[in-house]
């Protein structure tokens, strides 16, 4: 499978997420203000976003169609743009 050749890759990416969800617990015990702690609710978000983009991408080229390879115009042009509309619209 796609994720286990990309493990260490893809723990790496959960454990800063995972840091960076500590700090937001850090913050509210901290008593931050509110201000503070949505601006590190906001990174986390698009941690997590960036990832469920990586994986989602990662499962169509693998399991759905790769564009680089496919032999069909129309379906590899379609699995591009659905790629690129996942990345957009998890930024």
């Amino acid at each position: 499978m796609h994720t286990i050749k990309q493990k260490s890759r893809l723990l790496a990416r959960v454990r800063r997420i995972r840091g960076q969800l500590e700090a937001v617990e850090r913050g509210l015990e901290a008593e931050l203000g509110c201000a503070d702690v949505l601006m590190l609710v906001a990174s986390v978000r698009g941690a997590v976003n960036g990832l469920t983009a990586e994986l989602i991408e990662d499962h169509i080229r693998h399991h759905v169609v790769d564009p680089a390879r496919d032999s069909d115009r129309a379906r590899a042009e379609g699995a591009a743009e659905l790629i690129e509309v996942v990345r957009t619209y998890l930024k």
